[in-house]
């Protein structure tokens, strides 16, 4: 399987050069050059597959001859080597945990099975791998633990200050080795711009081998796809066969993979991509005019995104026809007043607890239902564990949330991260001297 730009169909690469390069020269992102169809006989019967088992299938389909099969059945198993149970809160809505890894966040998936297609390539005696990442708050806790230790290679995670929560900055900031942290004085997107910055720059990609660890790398969406069919495999079992998918949607890579997973056969009936007030996608499926601007923050901080990088994926997996997009997915956003809301009635209602953007994808499940008529199978992603965002709750909820023991174990560790502001000449230099 190759890959091509989605600036440049006839650029062509294997999957490993798409992997360390992660983004090409003509600032495309990557997309396998077909869709392939998993067969028939996976969909009816994949109740019966497991989480691992599943993952092979859609890997191997994605990936075909670029790493042989038993090294690959090695590697899914290594990497996705923890639960994403679809939780009952009544008898026609689940909530999908993602939480469940070393990060306790979704993008463990992608960054675990990421870090260990790196390593599967790297040789001794090549070149360090510097990797690059922007994170808004769970991408960077799951790279700097899916990249600890690992051989030959430098992590480096740029971060805005003041908009992480407490525990994802000590996840960033406090695990050493080959991690490292800069807190950037500016935004998310702002962090990403450098990012992007850095590989387009001509001396840096002399002087470093460079990656990123963003959702822009296709290593990172592929295993996203994972969870999906899991979750279908989950309803199906429960005798459901229609599903609609409510995605706590930021950078926009989460729904993304939803959606190749809907493109090589697994049966969705919707997808609804639920924003917070960061609303770009939303405006544009209702204006049709695709208008970035300025994150704004809010308490879904890993959705703070005002520039989505991966939509130019999503309007690939279309053919550029937003009316092809539109069918398949609609749009909610809610403020923070809505999400707290939202945390509150999930409590009262279920006994749950959920993190903000878990709640703001809730309320689009809510939304859809009314404003649809539908009363089928919803699953709703939960994206992070709640203990990640302590200041977002009231005290009653708060007590309720029970915290898992790698956050104690992050208590007391001292903080290590350079500050720069939102200049590329000022990281650039930061870069090229540490």
């Amino acid at each position: 399987m190759k890959f091509y730009s989605t600036n440049n169909k006839d650029l062509r690469v294997s999957f490993k050069d798409a992997v360390f390069n992660s983004m090409p020269l003509d600032k495309g992102l990557y997309m396998p050059e077909e869709i392939p169809q998993l067969p028939a006989s996976f969909i009816e019967n994949i109740e019966q597959y497991t989480l691992t088992e599943i993952a092979y299938e859609v890997a191997f389909a994605l990936l075909k001859d670029e790493i042989p099969a038993e090294d690959l059945k090695a590697l899914v198993e290594e990497a996705a080597n923890f639960d994403a149970p679809a939780v009952a809160l009544d008898e026609k809505t689940f909530v999908l945990e993602l939480f469940h890894g070393p990060s306790l966040a979704f993008k463990d998936f992608g960054a675990r099975f990421m870090s260990r297609v790196m390593a599967y390539y790297l040789r001794d005696g090549e070149q360090l791998l510097d990797v690059l990442v922007a994170t808004s708050g769970d991408t960077g806790g799951a790279v700097a633990l899916g990249f600890l230790g690992v051989a030959n290679t430098r992590v480096t995670i740029l971060y805005p200050k003041g908009k992480v929560s407490p525990i994802q900055e000590q996840q960033l900031t406090t695990l050493g080795q080959n991690i490292r942290a800069i807190e950037i004085d500016g935004t998310f997107d702002d962090c990403q711009a450098l990012v992007k910055q850095a590989f387009a720059d001509e001396e840096l990609n002399k002087k470093f081998r460079l990656t990123s660890a963003n959702s822009i790398n296709i290593s990172r969406l592929i295993p996203q796809t994972f969870y999906y069919f899991n979750a279908y495999a989950q309803l199906k079992r429960k005798g459901f066969k229609d599903v609609v998918f409510s995605v706590p949607s930021g950078n926009f890579g989460n729904i993304g993979a939803g959606l190749l997973a809907y493109k090589m056969g697994l049966p969705v009936k919707q997808f609804i991509a639920a924003t917070n007030v960061n609303d770009t996608v939303p405006r544009f499926l209702e204006t049709g005019v695709y208008e970035t601007k300025p994150s704004v923050q809010t308490y879904a901080n890993a959705m703070d995104v005002g520039a989505p990088s991966n939509w130019v994926r999503i309007m690939n997996l279309f053919s550029e026809d937003a009316t092809l997009v539109k069918e398949k997915v609609c749009a909610y956003r809610f403020n923070d007043e809505e999400t707290l809301e939202g945390i509150k009635t999930i409590d009262s209602k279920y006994d749950y607890i959920a993190c903000p953007h878990t709640a703001i994808a809730y309320l689009a499940v809510a939304a859809y239902r009314k404003d649809y008529s539908y009363d089928g199978a919803a699953v709703f992603l939960s994206t992070a564990h709640a203990c990640k965002f302590p200041d977002i709750f009231p005290a009653e909820l708060a007590a309720k949330i029970e915290i898992p023991a790698s956050v104690i174990a992050l208590e007391g560790r001292t903080k290590q991260a350079d500050e720069l502001g939102v200049d590329f000449e000022g990281f650039k230099e930061w870069l090229i001297q540490s």
